[in-house]
């Protein structure tokens, strides 16, 4: 299945014309089947002040796309006879989480995993976690200050995941309050949840005994050989790293994520080319990285039609296992973050696969995804 010359032509030039109009500093964009790259091109800058091109080995963030990394460990979590899904995350916890706006509500794996939790984002505690490292490398100040009047302060304290979500989950934890609940029972309304989102990813470490990067490094980077993929900062990489950028062209400082599961993927098109073609061979039948039953599970619509919960519209997409399942067939999740855009996606119908990756943020992605969803939507 492959595209001809003058296709891959239409396309690039298609791409270029948004890469100028949306004043992108750098991106890298990689189609695939479910046996290799079938395209591959990128644009502009990794970093603009020293003049390196933006490649399919430049690394960056990847935002949200991570959390369908969390999709996978879930399901390797299952099959290693951790939990199931719908067992009631206080069973695994060793702190108790209660939604004070619905006590006896009972919060499940799948929950987390579809956002329908109860567990919100308090802007006012979520955007400070977020911690810069001033000293890496150079930045624009002006740019920084930004980030700072929208909330990206870096109040909370560096710390780990389980820390962090013992501060903010439980009721005698430092950051605790209600507003980091909402008002519904679990189940009953959806509410897209970074937070809820990492919480999933500690449940894995609590039961494997490993840390979450070392557990998705064992059953995912290290059988796909995506060996430019990490979820840490890396001073030796420096070089290799995309530098993030604000809509002036201002470089961005550098950042991890507290809740690194949510968005703190650091990586590049040539390696999610190879999750790509995992997860098309995986959607096929292939079991590389999970059972065909678990591939089956995390794609299976989470939602009826006949009863969704309140906040969610199944005219534009359902959930699978954090995953998207858009109502024009493809599978898929988009990502956003300070200097951060990107979109990973397959149509299960074609077998064909694609990913683009800015380092910049994009408010409206449309003209870039609805472009790549065509040219992939024709075998």
């Amino acid at each position: 299945m492959t595209f001809g010359q003058s296709r891959f032509d239409t396309l690039t030039r298609a791409l270029e014309r948004v890469y100028q109009r949306d004043s992108l500093p750098g991106l890298s964009v990689v189609l695939v089947n479910e046996k290799k790259i079938i395209y591959q091109h990128s644009f502009g800058y990794a970093n603009i002040e020293q003049q390196i091109k933006y490649s399919a080995k430049s690394i960056q963030n990847i935002g949200s796309v991570s959390k369908t990394f969390a999709a996978l460990a879930l399901l390797k979590a299952v099959e290693l006879g951790y939990f199931d899904l719908d067992t009631d995350i206080n069973a695994i916890l060793p702190f108790k989480v209660v939604n004070p706006n619905a006590p006896t509500s009972r919060m499940t794996v799948r929950h987390l995993a579809n956002h329908t939790s109860g567990i919100i984002d308090n802007p006012s505690i979520f955007y400070d976690t977020y911690q810069f490292d001033t000293t890496l490398a150079a930045y624009s100040s002006v740019a920084y200050a930004k980030l700072k009047k929208l909330g990206f302060n870096q109040r909370v304290r560096d710390c780990s995941l389980g820390r962090f979500m013992y501060d903010y989950l439980n009721d005698r934890g430092q950051y605790y309050a209600k507003e980091n609940f909402g008002l519904d029972a679990a189940g009953r309304s959806s509410s897209y949840s970074n937070i809820g989102s990492a919480l999933a990813a500690y449940l894995v470490e609590i039961k494997s005994g490993m840390s979450y990067a070392d557990f998705t490094r064992q059953y995912i980077f290290r059988p796909l050989h995506m060996r430019q993929t990490s979820w840490f900062l890396n001073a030796k990489r420096l070089k290799r790293y995309a530098h993030p950028y604000d809509d002036n062209f201002s470089a961005l400082p550098f950042y991890h994520l507290i809740t690194y599961p949510d968005g703190g993927l650091r990586t590049n098109t040539a390696d999610l080319s190879k999750y790509l073609i995992a997860l098309i061979k995986g959607y096929q039948g292939g079991e590389k990285l999970l059972k065909r039953s678990s591939y089956s599970t995390m794609f299976t619509p989470q939602f009826a039609k006949e009863s969704p919960p309140k906040g969610i519209r199944l005219t534009t997409r359902n959930k699978g296992i954090f995953w998207n399942l858009y109502v024009n067939g493809t599978i898929g999740h988009d990502g956003d973050d300070p200097g951060v855009s990107s979109f990973l996606f397959f149509n299960p119908k074609t077998g064909l696969g694609g990913v683009f990756l800015s380092n910049k943020y994009v408010a409206d992605k449309k003209s870039i995804t609805d472009l790549l969803m065509q040219f992939t939507s024709m075998p």
